[in-house]
């Protein structure tokens, strides 16, 4: 019996909806684009649109991210160590074991974000937002949190908060 000549064509359609296409590293920035596992240290990424993206166990060292839009953003286990984002916008994002170790996140608004596990080692939070952030087990030891509006949204870290929010 022969095949109809449409069959290849369905089961190519077919392949297409089981695997979503996936964005490479080299993608220019995007909301929603999906950079899984991308090393993009030292990348120049001030103001960019990323709300929605895919950045699980992305690399973004040294990287400048200030005024970033990244609401809602997936970025569990993304190293973020020693990068710029001042003034970024991760509301709602999912950082789970995200590693901030001495990143500067003044004036971040981190409303409902979940930073379970997170290392804020030493991060600068001067004037961040963080009214409904989880951060159960996030590691703050000599994160800076003068002016900061604490998980619960009412309260304002005195100047000089170290660690934890007085």
């Amino acid at each position: 019996m022969p095949i109809p000549s449409s069959l290849p064509t369905l089961i190519a359609g077919l392949v297409l909806l089981a695997f979503p296409a996936m964005a490479g590293c080299n993608d220019p920035p995007a909301p929603g684009v999906e950079w899984r596992r991308c090393l993009l240290d030292a990348s120049d990424l001030a103001a960019a649109d990323l709300s929605g993206a895919q950045l699980r166990d992305a690399s973004f060292q040294r990287a400048t991210l200030a005024r970033a839009r990244m609401a809602g953003v997936e970025a569990v286990e993304a190293r973020f160590v020693s990068a710029d984002l001042s003034g970024v916008d991760l509301a709602g994002a999912i950082l789970r074991n995200a590693d901030f170790t001495r990143a500067n996140l003044q004036g971040a608004k981190l409303t409902g974000a979940d930073l379970r596990r997170a290392t804020l080692f030493r991060a600068d939070l001067t004037d961040a937002d963080l009214s409904g952030a989880n951060l159960a087990g996030a590691n703050m030891a000599g994160a800076l949190l003068g002016g900061a509006r604490w998980t619960d949204g009412r309260r304002v870290c005195a100047a000089g908060s170290v660690g934890n929010c007085q």
